[in-house]
């Protein structure tokens, strides 16, 4: 990623975790509310919020009108993680270098943090975003966000990955895992961001096409740094996949078609921007980062 796109990046950013610490304020009964400051200000690309900001402002709106929807959208995408982490699902001591939310307060803690930040993320967008916002916008906004977080989302992808493990299973199931799992939230971020600035119907679908092509690639990447890193590097802790049996795209298909096949995608998110005209540093650069990052795997 060119040095001018990420200090632009970096810029949306900042703006998302000054937004992050000041929506969730630490009151009584402190230790929840200190649970969710814990995972949510624990680091991270802050892709998905980024992402919408981005998309939000290159079609005209305000930093300040997507800013809520964006912190909603990393809270929903930390409580997955956070729930994800827990000994009942995939049972991991580390997330973004530190230790997960379970290890630090305790699992019944982090099960109630990440249902906190479930309901605490759609309240804030009906809560801060300007009245410069129509309320058809916010309730369009909304739906993209319940049926991301919900059975139509997040929720179908985890519950079949789980069920998936220690068992072979079909390319389709797979592609379902990466679509449910992973691809909804990039489509939420873009679509919410789309919607926030009044985007047209054609500007949506070519978003959530790219969204698609994205969220899959940044799912076999991610599948590939498990069997190419180490703890630091990706702060998490690696091999996991292996141990537990699961299925993903290396172990289905070797890491050197999973490069190839992740490559591809990239290429077709990238052709999505270009053939609609669709003007964006940022999208290009985060999947400039795959493309580059599978060029320095081993």
């Amino acid at each position: 990623m060119q040095e001018s796109v990420k200090e632009k990046f970096n810029q949306f950013r900042k703006k998302v975790d000054e937004g992050l610490d000041k929506y969730v304020e630490v009151i009584y009964p402190e230790s929840i509310y200190e649970s969710m400051k814990y995972s949510l200000l624990a680091g991270g690309k802050r892709l998905r919020p980024v992402m919408a900001c981005e998309i939000a402002t290159a079609l005209g709106a305000s930093v300040e009108e997507i800013i809520p929807t964006a912190c909603a959208i990393e809270m929903l995408h930390c409580q997955s993680l956070i729930h994800d982490d827990l000994p009942c699902m995939d049972n991991d001591d580390y997330r973004r270098g530190k230790l997960t939310n379970h290890k630090v307060f305790g699992e019944s803690t982090a099960v109630l943090a990440g249902d906190a930040l479930l309901s605490f993320a759609p309240k804030l967008i009906i809560d801060k975003t300007p009245s410069s916002v129509s309320s058809d916008k916010l309730l369009n906004v909304l739906r993209e966000f319940f049926i991301a977080a919900g059975v139509d989302g997040i929720i179908s992808g985890q519950i079949v990955d789980i069920d998936s493990e220690h068992k072979k299973i079909s390319k389709e199931t797979l592609s379902f895992i990466y679509e449910y799992k992973t691809a909804k939230l990039f489509k939420l971020a873009v679509r919410a961001g789309a919607i926030i600035a009044g985007a047209t119907e054609k500007q949506i679908e070519d978003l959530t096409k790219f969204a698609e092509y994205y969220g899959h690639a940044f799912q076999i990447y991610d599948d590939i740094l498990d069997v190419t890193s180490t703890l630091e590097e990706l702060g998490k802790t690696p091999g996991k996949d292996a141990n537990v049996e699961k299925s993903t795209y290396v172990s289905m298909y070797g890491l050197d078609e999973a490069k190839k096949q992740a490559l591809f995608l990239c290429n077709k998110a990238c052709d999505i921007l270009k053939s609609n005209d669709i003007k964006s540093d940022i999208l290009y650069g985060v999947v400039s980062e795959i493309s580059e990052g599978i060029g320095r795997c081993s």
